[in-house]
Order: C-alpha cells, then sequence, then structure tokens
C-alpha cells in the first residue's frame, strides 16, 4: 500500500515522504497514530504543491541573502570606546555590540549570532564573518578607535 507520511518515522522515511508498505503496517500502526495517510491523487498532488512553495520561498532567501551579502561586502564599521593604557579596552566590544552599530550605521538588522568574531579587547582594526544563509556569508571590516 502507497502511503505519504505525515511525521518522520524511524526506520521507515521522512514526513511527506510516499512510501510503500504492507496494508496491515499501514492499517494497524501508521493510520491509528496519525503517522501518515494514504497516497490517492488528491494528497499527492497536495503534497506536490506544498514541496514547490517551500521551494519557492528558500530560493527567494537565498536571493535575499546573496543581496544582502553583495551590499554588506567590505563595509567598514566605525566603533568609538574608552581605551586604558596600551589601547586595551574597559570591558569588551561583542557581536551584540557590533550588531547595534550595523544597525546605527547601515541600517540593517543583523542577529548577533550570524556574526563570528570573537570578543575584542584592543583597539585596531578586524575582520568578522557574517553567516548570513547557509553557504551564504560575506566579510565586514570593524574599526576600534
Amino acid at each position: 500500500m502507497k502511503v505519504i507520511l505525515l511525521k518522520d518515522v524511524k526506520g521507515v522515511g521522512k514526513k511527506d515522504e510516499v512510501i510503500n508498505t504492507s496494508d496491515g503496517y499501514a492499517r494497524n500502526f501508521l493510520f491509528p497514530r496519525k503517522l501518515a495517510e494514504e497516497a490517492t491523487d488528491n494528497n499527492i498532488h497536495r503534497i506536490n504543491l506544498k514541496n514547490e512553495a517551500e521551494r519557492k520561498r528558500k530560493l527567494e532567501e537565498t536571493e535575499r541573502a546573496q543581496a544582502q551579502a553583495k551590499e554588506l561586502k567590505n563595509k567598514v564599521i566605525n566603533i568609538k570606546t574608552k581605551s586604558g593604557e596600551g589601547g586595551r579596552l574597559f570591558g569588551s566590544i561583542t557581536s551584540k555590540d557590533i550588531a547595534e552599530e550595523i544597525k546605527k550605521q547601515l541600517n540593517l538588522e543583523i542577529d548577533k549570532k550570524k556574526l563570528v568574531i570573537d570578543s575584542i579587547k584592543q583597539l585596531g582594526e578586524y575582520t568578522a564573518e557574517l553567516k548570513l544563509y547557509p553557504e551564504i556569508s560575506t566579510t565586514i571590516k570593524i574599526i576600534v578607535e
């Protein structure tokens, strides 16, 4: 019997996958637990539409991330802070501080979790990597003065 899985089933398949299984397994295990539904033409068509919409959404997100990466490429962020002897900072500059400065200076909302940089404890120039989407990243220069 052909069924469409509604949830991931260990050892059987992933969600929205069309699988072939025995009649008894489908009727006695998968259907009562709402893990699967029968693979009728209508249900298969619904799953195909859902997968197509998901693919389009991911494509749009990828294009948006690429445009944002191109816009941010080689941008410079200036951060002014207090420092002590030898250029050591009072405290440190974290990815949260950098994300706030990007919002102020470039008017772009960047999640602090997407910034890859160690905390900055000295005056100087640094580069930070921005991971905008899986496999799409860019670098920005940070000047601490």
